[in-house]
């Protein structure tokens, strides 16, 4: 079994930067891609970012394109989320995810959809006050 346990969400200021963190437990954690969603006040959750495990190929939602960086440290099992230049309408519960099932690359857009991941962490706020 994994676990997925984001932090680093807060409260910050329109213009601030916070960085998410997803620490990954459990058994041994090799996953093909990981994941950040997130999901504001009676909306949808949505694809945010997305990278995978081994070479560290990057795609980001147009949204937030130029704004945020994904990254991971594979030694740690962990995955980062960077995110500046902070709007109100990045106010979300944001959420990691892991494909362990995947065996080769599926494309881009494989990876934006919800039900490409087997496992998810609990969630973190993220509030932008304007």
């Amino acid at each position: 079994q994994v676990q997925l346990v984001e932090s680093g969400g807060g409260l910050v200021q329109a213009g601030g930067s916070l960085r998410l963190s997803c620490l990954a437990s459990g058994r041994t954690f090799s996953p093909y891609a990981m994941g950040w969603f997130r999901q504001a006040p009676g909306k949808e959750r949505e694809f945010v970012s997305h990278i995978m495990w081994t070479g560290g190929r990057t795609y980001y939602a147009d949204s937030v394109k130029g704004r945020f960086t994904i990254s991971t440290d594979n030694a740690k099992n962990t995955v980062y989320l960077k995110m500046n230049s902070l709007k109100p309408e990045d106010t979300a519960v944001s959420y990691c995810a892991a494909d362990l099932r995947s065996t080769f690359y599926r494309g881009t857009y494989y990876y934006t959809k919800i039900q490409t991941y087997d496992y998810w962490g609990q969630g973190t706020q993220v509030t932008v006050s304007s």
